[in-house]
C-alpha cells in the first residue's frame, strides 16, 4: 500500500520515512532485501536505505540539510564507490535537492533469456529492485529505481508526469576511492581511443568514455550504461584532475519527453576480475528481445578483405571471389565486402558465386546511405533481393538522442528483412544485443584497423570494452600495421575477444603461411555456452579465457612484456582425462602439440615476448589424436586470363590465354575451361577439359579472338569460365564455376581520351585514380565532376598526389593535350593543396607544370608524343604535404597522326 506524506518538520519527516519503510517490509522475505531494508537513521544529518542481493550493496542516502540524494556502494565492509550525487534538473523543477521520501516499493527481478551471441547463450537474471519515490518543491516528483545483483548495481530515474518534461541536466556521478587504479579511454564519438592507466584522482581533466575500469582493493568496478535507445541521450564521464568524482554528461544539451520519462541505467559491474569479465549485467538490465523468431540469426566467422587491399580489393570481383573461396575452403560462414563495392555492378554475380559454395555475403554501408525512410527501403530491399545476409554499417560517430533514434529505425528495418548487423564507427553495445539479437557485434574499440595496437592495450580490452558486449576488434591482420604481439598471441584473440561475428582481417597469403593458425580458426566458434577467466589474468598485463562450446573448451591467453611460461590450472574442467591441443610460438613459426591431462594438472606452455597460445580441450578418447571436428572444405581455385594486347582495332586478332588450378582441397572432377565472345566477334580454340584435376595441377587453354570490321567502340568483355565438381560434396551438389573477364579496348578513329584507355600501371595517394570524375573528398569512388577554376570537364582523370598513371601508346599517337590543376572542390571547402604535374614519355620528362596551388588557373599541356611507347602522367606534392592534393588531368586526350594505321 502506498502512503502519502504531508510536509512536516525535519524530525517528524525522518520518523515518518523510517516508520513507513519498515512497515512496507521486503517484497520477497527470502531475499536479501530483508537484510537492512532501511538503515536506521545514521545521525541527524541523513537517512540511508540499502538495496542488496548478497553481492555489492547500493546505499541511497537522503541528506537532511538540503534534501539532496547520493548513492554509494559497499561490499564486504569496504566502500567500493563513495557517495556521489543523483538527481536531475528539468525545465519544471530542480530535483537534485529539497527532496523527501514519499514511499518505497520493493520487488525481486527473476528472468531467464537466451541470446544469439555473447559470453553465454542461456542466462538467468536475479536482482532485487527498490523504487524510491521522492517529492520535491512545488509537488514535483522523481522516482529513483535501484537494482542490486550478485555482479553489480544500477540506478535510473523515472519522471512519471503525464504532461511531458525536458531534462536539462543530470546530477548523476560515480566516485571510486581517490587512489583506485583506473583504466580510462578518452571520449570520442566512435569510442576508438586506447585505454591509459592512472588513478581515479590523478587522471587528467576531461571526458572519458564507457566502459571505465577502477580497481578498489580486490574488487573491480566497470562503469557503463544500459537500456539506451532513442528515448534518451547517450552520455560520457567528465572528470576534474585531483578529484575522484566522475560526473555523467549527456551528449545533448537537453532531452525532451512528451510523457513519462525513464532514463537509461547508470551501471557499475562489481566483483573480482572473474566476476566482472564473465558478467552479463549490461544485457540483463536491457529490455527483452523485440524479435520472437531468431532462428535466422547466425553468428560466424568472416573473411574480411579490407586490410588486405582496402578500396581496390572491394572493387575487384576476382578478389572478392578469392575471399569467398577461402571462407568456403575453411568452413567460415561469411565474406564481407567493405567500402568501395558500390561503384561496381557485379554484386548479384558475387552473391550467386558465394551461394554455390555455402558462404553468405555481408555488405558495408555508411549510415548516411540509410538515414531516411526512403533510403532505408531502397537500399535494404535491394541488398535483400540480391541475397545479402546482413550489413556492416559505419560512421555513426555520435551518442546524441537523434542518432539513437536512427539506431531504433535501422534495427526495426533490418529485423523486418532478416538482415544481421555489425556496427562500426558506433557507440558501445549498452544492452542492444539482448533487445535486438540480430546485432552480431559493434566496433567501438581501438582495434586492429588503427594499425598501432600494442600488447598492453590488447590485455586491457577484456576487462573494459569487451565486458559490456561483443567487440569487433578484427584480429589476424598480419599484413597490416605495427603490431608487437606474436603469432600465437594474435591467434589467441579468437578466444580472448568475444564477438558474434569475428571479422578475420588477414590476407589469404598470410593465412596460408600459417597452416596451424588456419587449422585452429576452422575449429573455433564465435558464440559460447560458458566463459571462464583464466587465473593470473590482469588488466594491461595478461588476459586469458576458457570458453566452452558444446563439449569442447577453447583456451586463449596472451601476455604483454617479457617471455614467460604460461601456466593455466585446469580446475574448471570436470573429472576424467582431457586431450589438450595447444598452438604456440615456435622457433620456425606456429607449432601444434597435444597432451592428455586432468583437472588436477596445470597446463604449461612456453611463451615468447608479447606472446601467448591457443588451445582446444576435449575428452580424451582412445584412438582420437586431436580435438578437431570435421569441417567441409570446398576446393578453392584460381583462374587467370591474359590477352597479349588490351587495345585492338577493327579486323585485328587478339590472342587470349587461360589457366585454371585448384589451390586447396582437391581433386575436382568434370573440369572445363571455355571462352565466349559477344555477337559479331569470332573465337578460334576449343578450350580444355579434364576428368579430374589435382591440387596445384594447371589446366590451360588459348584462343584467337577476331575483332569485327565494324565493332562497337570502347571496352568489350570476353568471359572465360571454368566449371568443375567437388567429389566430396556428392553427386547432387551444384556444379561450381568461376569466371574471369578478358577486356579488349577498341579505339574509335581520330582522338582517344586517356580515361577510356586501359592503364598498364596505376598508383595513387588516396583511393583509386578516378575516370571522368575528381578524386573526391574521401576517394571512395564518389568524386564529383572535374572542375578547374570556373570550367567543368566531362572527361579526364581525378588523382591525389602522389600519383602515377601509365598507358601504352605503342607509337600510335603524335600529340597529347590536357588541362591540369587542383580540383575546385578543394578551394570550395576552404582547404589548400599544392601539386606538380609531369608528363613522361618512355621515362623522359616531356613537360612539367611547376607548383600549382588551389585556386590557380588551369595549366595547358600540348606535347608531341610521336613514337612514344609508354606515357606516364605523374602528380607529386608541391611541398606542403599531401593534404587536399586533388589533382585533375582534365580533357586528357591523345591525337593520332594523319595517315597512321591502327593495329
Amino acid at each position: 500500500m502506498r502512503r502519502r506524506y504531508l510536509r512536516a518538520g525535519p524530525m517528524a519527516l525522518m520518523a515518518a520515512a523510517v516508520t513507513a519503510a519498515l512497515a512496507l517490509g521486503p517484497a520477497n522475505p527470502a531475499s536479501a532485501l530483508s537484510d537492512n531494508v532501511v538503515s536506521a537513521y545514521s545521525g541527524p544529518a541523513a537517512t540511508s536505505w540499502t538495496v542488496q542481493r548478497g553481492g555489492p550493496t547500493a546505499v541511497v542516502t537522503l541528506n537532511r540539510a538540503d534534501g539532496s540524494l547520493d548513492v554509494s556502494v559497499r561490499r564486504n565492509g569496504r566502500t567500493i564507490l563513495e557517495p556521489a550525487p543523483v538527481g536531475v534538473v528539468t525545465d519544471q523543477a530542480d530535483l537534485t535537492s529539497g527532496l523527501h521520501l514519499l514511499h518505497r516499493d520493493n520487488r525481486a527481478v527473476d528472468e531467464k533469456y537466451t541470446t544469439t551471441v555473447g559470453k553465454q547463450l542461456h542466462r538467468s537474471v536475479h536482482m532485487n529492485e527498490s523504487r524510491f519515490a521522492f517529492g520535491g518543491k512545488g509537488g514535483a516528483r522523481i522516482d529513483l529505481v535501484v537494482r542490486a545483483a550478485d555482479d553489480g548495481v544500477a540506478y535510473r530515474y523515472v519522471l512519471p508526469g503525464k504532461d511531458g518534461v525536458t531534462i536539462e541536466h543530470e546530477a548523476s556521478a560515480f566516485q571510486p576511492p581517490a587512489s583506485s587504479a583506473a583504466w580510462l579511454s578518452t571520449y570520442s564519438a566512435p569510442h576508438e581511443q586506447p585505454y591509459d592507466r592512472s588513478t581515479a584522482a590523478s587522471a587528467g581533466s576531461g571526458e572519458y568514455g564507457y566502459p571505465a575500469l577502477f580497481q578498489v582493493g580486490d574488487q573491480n568496478v566497470v562503469l557503463a550504461e544500459s537500456d539506451l535507445d532513442g528515448r534518451y541521450s547517450g552520455s560520457r564521464l567528465v572528470h576534474e584532475q585531483g578529484t575522484a568524482r566522475y560526473e555523467v554528461a549527456l551528449a545533448d544539451k537537453e532531452v525532451h519527453s512528451d510523457g513519462p520519462l525513464t532514463t537509461p541505467w547508470r551501471t557499475a559491474v562489481i566483483g573480482d576480475l572473474a566476476t566482472v569479465t564473465e558478467s552479463t549485467l549490461i544485457d540483463d538490465l536491457a529490455p527483452p528481445s523485440r524479435i520472437r523468431d531468431t532462428s535466422w540469426i547466425k553468428p560466424g566467422k568472416v573473411a574480411w578483405s579490407w586490410l588486405a587491399g582496402f578500396n581496390e580489393a572491394q572493387r575487384s570481383l576476382a578478389t572478392q571471389e578469392k575471399f569467398v573461396d577461402y571462407a568456403a575452403a575453411h568452413g567460415w560462414q561469411y565474406a564481407l565486402v567493405d567500402d568501395g563495392w558500390k561503384t561496381t555492378d557485379w554484386m548479384p554475380q558475387l552473391m550467386d558465386y558465394a551461394h554455390r559454395r555455402g558462404v553468405k555475403i555481408l555488405l558495408w554501408m555508411a549510415w548516411t546511405d540509410l538515414d531516411t525512410p526512403a533510403k532505408r527501403d531502397a537500399q535494404l530491399n535491394t541488398v535483400k533481393k540480391w541475397g545479402a545476409a546482413g550489413l556492416k554499417i559505419d560512421f555513426m560517430d555520435s551518442d546524441t538522442r537523434e542518432r539513437y533514434q536512427w539506431y531504433d529505425d535501422i534495427l526495426k528495418a533490418t529485423a523486418a528483412r532478416r538482415l544481421i548487423v555489425d556496427f562500426h564507427g558506433s557507440t558501445i553495445p549498452n544492452g542492444i544485443q539482448r533487445t535486438w539479437p540480430q546485432v552480431m557485434s559493434m566496433e567501438a574499440v581501438h582495434g586492429a584497423e588503427q594499425g598501432d595496437v600494442r600488447a598492453d592495450n590488447i590485455a586491457t580490452l577484456p576487462f573494459t570494452r569487451n565486458v559490456v558486449g561483443s567487440m569487433d576488434f578484427t584480429p589476424m591482420g598480419f599484413q597490416f600495421g605495427q603490431r608487437n604481439t606474436s603469432d600465437a598471441a594474435e591467434l589467441a584473440l579468437s578466444v580472448i575477444f568475444e564477438s558474434g561475428l569475428q571479422n578475420f582481417a588477414g590476407s589469404i597469403e598470410e593465412y596460408r603461411a600459417r597452416p596451424e593458425l588456419a587449422r585452429f580458426l576452422e575449429q573455433v566458434p564465435t558464440v559460447w555456452d560458458e566463459t571462464k577467466l583464466l587465473k593470473g589474468s590482469a588488466p594491461g598485463r595478461s588476459a586469458g579465457f576458457a570458453r566452452r562450446s558444446g563439449a569442447r573448451w577453447f583456451l586463449g591467453e596472451m601476455a604483454a612484456g617479457a617471455a614467460r611460461t604460461h601456466r593455466v590450472p585446469l580446475d574448471f574442467l570436470s573429472g576424467g582425462k582431457w586431450r589438450v591441443d595447444v598452438v604456440r610460438d615456435g622457433s620456425d613459426g606456429l607449432v601444434r602439440e597435444s597432451r592428455v591431462l586432468t583437472r588436477h594438472d596445470t597446463l604449461e606452455v612456453p611463451g615468447v615476448e608479447n606472446g601467448g597460445f591457443a588451445a582446444i580441450v576435449c575428452r580424451a578418447v582412445p584412438g582420437r589424436t586431436s580435438c578437431d571436428l570435421p569441417v567441409r572444405h570446398v576446393p578453392s581455385s584460381t583462374l587467370t586470363v591474359n590477352t597479349r594486347r588490351t587495345a585492338a582495332h577493327p579486323g585485328t586478332v587478339v590472342k587470349l590465354d587461360g589457366s585454371f588450378a585448384i589451390d586447396e582441397f582437391g581433386p575436382v572432377t568434370d573440369v572445363t575451361l571455355s571462352a565466349r565472345t559477344p555477337a559479331g566477334w569470332s573465337v578460334e580454340g576449343a578450350g580444355a577439359t579434364a576428368a579430374e584435376l589435382a591440387t596445384g595441377q594447371p589446366l590451360t587453354a588459348d584462343w584467337r579472338i577476331t575483332v569485327p570490321e565494324k565493332p562497337a567502340y570502347g571496352w568489350t568483355e570476353i568471359p572465360v569460365t571454368a566449371t568443375y565438381r567437388d567429389p566430396a560434396a556428392g553427386a547432387t551438389a551444384p556444379e561450381l564455376s568461376v569466371r574471369r573477364q578478358a577486356r579488349v579496348f577498341v579505339s574509335p578513329p581520330g582522338t582517344d581520351y586517356v580515361s577510356d584507355l586501359p592503364f598498364s600501371a596505376e598508383s595513387n595517394g588516396w583511393g583509386p585514380v578516378e575516370r571522368d570524375m575528381s578524386n573526391g573528398e574521401e576517394a571512395k569512388g564518389d568524386g564529383g565532376p572535374l572542375r578547374i577554376g570556373d570550367r567543368t570537364y566531362d572527361k579526364g582523370l581525378g588523382a591525389h598526389a602522389p600519383s602515377e598513371v601509365t598507358v601504352g601508346l605503342g607509337g600510335t599517337y603524335d600529340r597529347f593535350s590536357t588541362d591540369v590543376g587542383i580540383d575546385k572542390e578543394v578551394s570550395d571547402k576552404g582547404s589548400k593543396g599544392s601539386v606538380v604535374f609531369d608528363v613522361i614519355g618512355d621515362g623522359k620528362v616531356l613537360g612539367t607544370s611547376g607548383v600549382m596551388d588551389s585556386g590557380d588557373a588551369a595549366h595547358a599541356f600540348d606535347i608531341d608524343v610521336t613514337g612514344v611507347q609508354q606515357l606516364t602522367l605523374r602528380v607529386t606534392d608541391g611541398g606542403d604535404g599531401n593534404d587536399s592534393d586533388h589533382a585533375d588531368w582534365a580533357d586528357a586526350r591523345l591525337h593520332i597522326a594523319a595517315g597512321t594505321a591502327r593495329g
